[in-house]
């Protein structure tokens, strides 16, 4: 079977190898500070077996850059997340770029998020900056029907297929974080018909139900998990840091891939990681497929 293989988490491996103390600007702050580091980290995940490299834009948004004075940077730091995802595909040889795209205002916040015709046009200005460059958007860690449903509606007309990628509840992965049931996501699908459906950043151990539910939509699909022990309240403040996350000790490269090899035998041909997995689960995980005869495109 061909399965694609994403890359890992951007974001704690930023924060990692930076070490940098974690601030609400995230992955964007460290790409600031530390030019070049975002394109060793796709180059690391590329060398490991992924074949898409997801760019650093997931938390680039007006509303996070403006409460530090920095949006009039916007455009530019989508330009240079592109550029040094650009830079790590040439040097590798091959490769597909996905554009992120982030919850606005805040990750596992369904009440945050702004109505769809607000959302819509927040996200159509990122994919116009980004389509020039990326092969496909990668609309990620959707937390509720209407979240999904503006980044949805404003990456329509770019001319780049749309990944929906969803983010589900820990104990129940049939359900999104805002409780909804998945099936919920089936008139937006058969409206905007997006090339694939995920589920990420939510535990490995959720992703069955996930992709129990994902299958019934009759789109490739698959996921990509996190690696922290659950979301906690305190990182559903306003402004949150990541040290409100704990990550978790028990989720080895060979553990991670013997979930991730459970959910391609549930029929997910897309696989990667999230948050706190990076390239030694990506490397492990393309070992495995090819070891049981699949094909990484």
């Amino acid at each position: 079977m061909d399965i694609t293989l994403l890359d890992g988490g951007m974001g704690q491996e930023l924060v990692h190898r930076s070490g940098q103390a974690p601030t609400p600007l995230w992955a964007t702050r460290v790409m600031m500070d530390h030019p070049g580091l975002v394109q060793a980290i796709h180059a690391d995940y590329f060398a490991a077996g992924a074949t898409v490299a997801t760019t650093n834009t997931y938390a680039i948004h007006h509303d996070r850059l403006d409460r530090f004075g920095l949006d009039h940077e916007f455009a530019r730091l989508h330009a240079a997340a592109l550029a040094e995802a650009q830079a790590a595909r040439a040097a590798h040889g091959a490769g597909r770029i996905a554009g992120s795209l982030g919850p606005l205002v805040a990750s596992y916040r369904p009440d945050t998020c702004p109505e769809v015709a607000e959302a819509a046009p927040k996200y159509a200005e990122i994919c116009a900056l980004l389509a020039p460059g990326v092969d496909l958007f990668l609309a990620e860690t959707m937390s509720s029907v209407k979240q999904a449903e503006g980044a949805l509606r404003g990456a329509q007309g770019h001319g780049r297929p749309v990944w929906l990628s969803v983010t589900v509840d820990d104990t129940d992965g049939s359900r999104l974080r805002s409780g909804e049931p998945l099936a919920d996501l089936q008139p937006l699908i058969a409206r905007y018909r997006p090339a694939a459906v995920l589920a990420n950043c939510s535990v490995p151990e959720a992703m069955a139900a996930a992709m129990a539910a994902l299958r019934g939509f009759g789109l490739p699909f698959g996921a990509y998990a996190n690696g922290f022990t659950h979301i906690s309240e305190a990182f559903k403040a306003d402004a949150p840091t990541v040290d409100a996350l704990e990550h978790r000790h028990d989720l080895t490269p060979d553990r991670y891939a013997d979930m991730a090899m459970a959910w391609v035998d549930s029929g997910a041909t897309l696989i990667g990681g999230c948050c706190e997995v990076g390239p030694d689960h990506i490397r492990e995980l393309a070992r495995r497929l090819a070891a049981a005869g699949h094909r990484i495109v």
